[in-house]
């Protein structure tokens, strides 16, 4: 310290600072400290001692003690090139990050490529003859079999987390009644997290659109029984595919009704992430191979009953010269596999029961999707207890007395108008639907049966825009519950939506450009029945937005329960409407105006992909007014300020 003493002490104190700091750079680079200067966290030895020599020769100057301790770990203010750098602390916590995202956006990518798949290989089995039925139930076995899997892994994780709680819960008590002795006992009250994804109507439909789906793939599996004895048409495959969709539906049944799995998910995120995406994917292919194969057996049952292949001139000129060219090779292979197919039992049956049984496949698939995509979401946040509401959401938790906190209670009040009058318009629709399986059986009363339904079709959509204007008139009474966000529920109701627009886009354009054909009034019938369905549904989804936030916060709004009879007339009215577009997606030539003017392949690739949706949208609507016929009206007061 010899050189630092000789250059302190004839400076003026008004440059003694900066120099020092300078000569302190120098003391660092040329005498590197030691691990008997530095404490345990690398900080300089602050004894007593040291202390004394500091202020000896700096005084009592704070601010070059402070130069001193940076100095001291290495930092230099005037020469920073010499600094070296303390460790990244937070490196672990971005590699940690960085692989939450990678493996959201790998299981995301994966989802799709199954997807895309999954739409590929019933499509190249319909269109060419060189398609392996192998190769494309494989695919189906695989997309189960792996989900099985995953719900193997789920439910054994579950047990054995029960078996350990149910120990550790044994343990407590007995541990508990040795320490209160002879005092009284007192009822345990502990927070039971419910952890439902899906509201109990949702829930309720997915459990009878899942039984449909079982009779759909029994009835398969007893047309290969029935089929098995013939010559080239033994295929196992054909017999595992039916039977391994039936397990897996009832297992991701009972996996949707598991009320405590997602802490379990949340431990295992990586597996997670990749299971429930590998189940979404499978729910949508199978979708996409319910749709794929009731086009093409509905384009091949139309070319059976035609009188000549020229009797669809427009629906073959619009798919191109490809399928003129491979038109007779490819009839050919249909027809091989319709001689598979024809059964003197088994095979009617399945035939007359595809076109009702099919769309709920489709429907329950739609719905485990969305449930398992709500649940996807959550498992992918960093937040432990995310609290969801609404029909696809978590609920929340609840203390719990020793009994189950589910309780079904229905009132009533203020509905009992609106009930009468939709019954009246469901038995409407009844006759109406009878009718039309009646008559359309004779060709000459086949039009007759058509603009009748047309009719009664016209008639619900014009009731059911005038009670979604009066209600949307009626519930503006009730305030908004600010703290709610948007959610899942009315995302996905405005995604149904679509499948409405895009059926009543194409019908008003057909009945449009086809008004100048005189010989029939059904043109101008479909093109009113087409825009008055595009304004009931886009009035009914704005309806339901609206009155999805809104409360009961005064006595009055709770007697009075404004717009509930409207609420009531409109959920069984969309029943009624869910009825009819179940039939326009069982019936491709239910509407002949927009097969004349589309063809046979044009339209049947249009309702297969619209009318399910359509159908998902008027049930999902279903379940929305009933959450709010039922929660909007609980009386809910508000602090005045």
């Amino acid at each position: 310290m010899h050189r630092v003493n000789d250059l302190v002490e004839p400076l003026p104190s008004s440059h003694r600072g900066s120099l020092v700091s300078t000569d302190l750079a120098t003391i660092n680079e040329k005498e590197p400290m030691t691990p008997t200067d530095e404490n345990e966290e690398g900080l300089p030895d602050m004894s007593p001692l040291t202390n004394m020599k500091k202020n000896k020769l700096f005084g009592s100057n704070n601010s070059i003690a402070m130069m001193l301790k940076g100095s001291r770990r290495g930092r230099s203010l005037s020469m920073p090139f010499i600094h070296k750098g303390p460790p990244d602390l937070h490196r672990t916590e971005s590699d940690k990050i960085f692989l939450e995202t990678l493996t959201i956006t790998l299981s995301g990518l994966y989802c799709k490529l199954l997807i895309v798949l999954g739409m590929s290989f019933p499509v190249a089995e319909f269109l060419s003859q060189e398609a392996s039925t192998t190769l494309y139930k494989g695919f189906y076995l695989y997309l189960y079999i792996v989900s099985m899997m995953f719900l193997a892994f789920v439910y054994s994780t579950l047990l054995k987390q029960r078996a350990v709680d149910t120990v550790l819960s044994t343990a407590a008590a007995s541990a508990d009644t040795h320490a209160q002795g002879d005092r009284p006992k007192r009822r345990s009250i502990h927070q039971h997290s419910t952890g439902r994804y899906g509201s109990f109507y949702l829930r309720m439909g997915a459990v009878a659109f899942g039984i449909g789906s079982m009779i759909f793939s029994g009835l398969e599996f007893g047309h290969y029984l029935e089929m098995a004895h013939k010559q080239g048409c033994r295929n196992y495959l054909l017999a595992m595919t039916p039977t391994i969709r039936m397990a897996f539906i009832i297992i991701q049944l009972q996996f949707i009704f598991v009320s405590n799995k997602q802490k379990m998910l949340k431990e295992f995120k990586t597996i997670t992430r990749f299971g429930l995406m590998h189940m979404i994917a499978t729910n949508i292919c199978v979708w996409l191979s319910v749709v794929a194969t009731e086009t093409g057996d509905e384009i091949i049952s139309f070319y059976k009953n035609s009188k000549s292949i020229q009797d669809d001139h427009t629906g073959l000129s619009a798919v191109g010269g490809f399928i003129e060219v491979n038109r007779t090779a490819l009839m050919a292979h249909r027809s091989k596999m319709e001689e598979c197919r024809k059964t003197n039992i088994m095979g009617a049956l399945l035939e007359s029961a595809a076109p009702f049984l099919s769309p709920c496949t489709i429907e329950y698939s739609l719905i485990c999707s969305v449930i398992l995509y709500a649940l996807w979401k959550n498992v992918c946040t960093n937040q432990t207890n995310v609290i969801h509401t609404g029909a696809y959401a978590n609920k929340v938790p609840k203390p719990v007395t020793g009994m189950t906190s589910q309780h079904f209670t229905v009132d009533c009040a203020n509905a009992h108008k609106g009930l009468f009058a939709s019954i009246l318009v469901l038995v409407f629709t009844i006759i109406s639907l009878i009718m039309f399986y009646v008559l359309v059986k004779e060709e000459r009363y086949a039009p007759t049966a058509i603009f009748q339904m047309n009719v009664c079709e016209l008639t619900l959509y014009v009731m059911g825009t005038l009670a979604c204007l009066l209600a949307m008139h009626k519930i503006k009474r009730l305030r908004y519950e600010k703290n709610r966000q948007f959610e899942l529920d009315t995302l996905l109701l405005i995604l149904a939506q679509s499948g409405l627009y895009i059926y009543f886009m194409f019908s008003a354009i057909a009945a449009y450009l086809t008004l100048d054909d005189r010989s029939s009034r059904s043109p101008r019938t479909v093109l009113l029945m087409s825009s008055c369905g595009i304004l009931q549904s886009t009035l009914q989804t704005l309806f339901i937005v609206d009155a999805w936030w809104r409360r009961c916060t005064t006595s009055q709004n709770s007697k009075e329960k404004p717009a509930r009879q409207l609420v009531t007339f409109l959920l069984l009215t969309n029943v009624a409407m869910w009825s009819i577009n179940h039939l326009e997606s069982a019936r491709a030539n239910f509407q002949p105006i927009e097969l004349g003017f589309y063809g046979i392949w044009a339209w049947s690739i249009i309702t297969q992909i619209s009318m399910p949706l359509a159908v998902f949208y008027r049930f999902h609507s279903t379940v929305c007014l009933c959450e709010i016929w039922k929660c909007t009206y609980k009386m809910k007061l508000q602090t005045v300020a």
